[in-house]
């Protein structure tokens, strides 16, 4: 059976020695999705209004710039606040453990119970978790309010929205900058395949089969396509 990785004591070592590194693998696939969306939405929203390849190029540039940007900025707000939050909880326990120590003593005792473990072991965990503060704070706040201290830089998080964003979102427009008489259907099999494309990739890091995930995503972005289309062709009656 092959395994993900070797299990000789050197290489546990290694590998738990360089840590836990943030995965950005979910501001990617935020991003690209919603850029491909947006863009091939509004290119779709265009041409069922009967408008003209100026007005996809003007408003699928604007959308961009100004959409990858508010998504950027509302990913490292909330990145920050994770950040704040976990800095936030740190200090409380750090007061908790100064203040009370034996109730805090009981909290670390009854996690370790929620664990199955019990008796003369049960002490002896409590008693090595409890020696050192910061091994203390770190099981508080994974075992009490669920959080993992390995966080995202709300930096990193944004700008892989925002180049993502950009990066999927030009596709759609590419056959209208080029002038493509077939403008329309080139653009809808490109985000087509962006769509799947992000769908197979993103299967890495998911137990689910490449095409299913491929094909899933392709089938919202291809939805919300659809939506937009019909509400162009819609106002374009009404308006």
């Amino acid at each position: 059976m092959k395994l993900e990785h070797d299990h000789s004591v050197a290489a546990i070592r290694a590998r738990l020695s360089a840590g836990a590194k943030p995965n950005y693998i979910r501001d990617w696939v935020y991003g690209g999705i919603d850029g491909a969306v947006t863009t091939f939405a509004i290119i779709s929203g265009v041409v069922g209004a009967e408008l003209s390849t100026r007005t996809i190029i003007i408003m699928g540039f604007a959308n961009l710039i100004a959409d990858g940007f508010s998504m950027a900025a509302s990913n490292y707000s909330g990145t920050k606040t994770e950040v704040d939050n976990l800095e936030r909880l740190r200090r409380i326990e750090r007061k908790h453990i100064a203040a009370e120590p034996e109730g805090e003593r009981e909290e670390i005792r009854q996690i370790l119970q929620g664990k199955g473990i019990e008796g003369e072991a049960l002490e002896s965990a409590v008693a090595a978790v409890t020696s050192n503060d910061e091994t203390w704070i770190s099981t508080m706040l994974v075992d009490e309010y669920g959080l993992s201290e390995v966080v995202r830089s709300p930096m990193l998080s944004a700008a892989s929205t925002f180049i993502a964003f950009l990066i999927c979102g030009l596709v759609p427009l590419m056959p209208y900058l080029i002038g493509s008489e077939d403008g329309f259907v080139i653009s809808l099999v490109a985000t087509a395949i962006v769509f799947f494309a992000i769908g197979a990739t993103k299967a890495t890091w998911s137990p689910q089969p490449w095409w299913r995930s491929g094909l899933e995503t392709l089938a919202i972005g291809l939805a919300a396509s659809a939506v937009a289309y019909a509400i162009g062709y819609f106002l374009k009656s009404v308006v």
